[in-house]
């Protein structure tokens, strides 16, 4: 297995993603914007996944459906969270 596989490279921008989860949870900020950059965290997260592990990136059309929706149900998630 090569690095520039593009699996290898969804791998590593995953693995990156969680770090910087993990992070975010140890800088001591205030409760809600921890909570907002994870939420926005886990909407990269799922993107990756759909593009990369499921081939999406071949379908732009759907691609993009998929992040539509992913980004409604992330901003719902978010709403509910902040109120």
């Amino acid at each position: 297995m090569h690095l520039s596989e593009p699996l290898v490279k969804a791998w590593a921008a995953l693995i990156a993603l969680s770090l910087g989860a993990a992070l975010l949870t140890v800088l001591g900020l205030p409760a809600r914007v921890t909570g907002a950059a994870i939420v926005l965290v886990a909407l990269a997260k799922a993107r990756v996944i759909l593009a990369r592990y499921l081939g999406l990136d071949a379908a732009p059309g759907v691609l993009r459906g998929f992040t539509m929706v992913l980004g409604l149900f992330a901003a719902l998630v978010l709403g509910l969270y902040l109120v």
